[in-house]
């Protein structure tokens, strides 16, 4: 079954898209905001997003970026925004489609029906390998010398969302937003802390690292 990961704060439309589309074949994962929905995507396989865009605890945009920053999942946004600004906004943050409020349920899965056509069969996910270190991001798994390191959720989380932009820049904001939640968006010393922690672990000379990479005042770089 496909599964669809909700995002709507309206109560009753989240009710009715689960009772709708359940009736139609698939598996629906609610989520009333961002931080839940971004948590979601994180812990559970989803095969395509449905996005509001006025969400109480962030801008839907801000949860397009924070998916798009480790998933190419599928994301159909709705909302009542009518506007051609919106709209390109949001394709430009990285959604697929785009159907405003009011709309109608047949509508809405036919664009399921394509957005996942696209998508295309999901593929197994790969091993990230280094000189150093092996990330397994299937098992959810760091080896070293054949040995599996010991890794917190936190560290986890953190070294994930890099591994998955290799070479890219992910900024402070970006990380601290997706792993802590947008309360903790400006604590980067949180992320000193953590980026420290997984450089001992992992580099062979935590102080001259040559994969966890900092960029002074921006963010970290993935560098395998």
């Amino acid at each position: 079954m496909t599964t669809v990961l909700i995002v709507d704060d309206e109560p009753q439309i989240l009710r009715a898209l689960q009772i709708n589309l359940h009736a139609h074949g698939y598996t629906v994962v609610p989520a009333p905001n961002g931080t839940t929905a971004l948590a979601a995507a994180q812990t559970q396989a989803i095969d395509v997003v449905v996005l509001d865009l006025g969400l109480p605890d962030m801008d839907g945009l801000d949860v397009i970026a924070g998916l798009r920053g480790w998933t190419e999942v599928p994301i159909i946004v709705l909302s009542a925004r009518h506007g051609s600004h919106d709209k390109v906004e949001a394709l430009d943050a990285g959604a697929d489609d785009y159907v405003t409020k009011p709309f109608g349920l047949d509508e809405l899965l036919a664009r399921l029906r394509a957005a996942t056509r696209r998508a295309g069969p999901q593929t197994a996910e790969p091993l990230v390998e280094t000189a150093e270190f092996t990330v397994d991001l299937a098992n959810k798994q760091v080896l070293r010398a054949g040995e599996a390191v010991r890794m917190t959720p936190t560290e986890w989380s953190v070294l994930e969302l890099l591994v998955r932009n290799p070479g890219r820049l992910v900024s402070q904001q970006q990380i601290l937003t997706e792993v802590w939640g947008p309360a903790y968006a400006k604590e980067t010393h949180y992320l000193r802390v953590y980026m420290g922690q997984l450089r001992r672990k992992l580099e062979r000379d935590p102080a001259a690292p040559v994969h966890l990479l900092t960029e002074a005042g921006m963010g970290y770089r993935f560098s395998p």
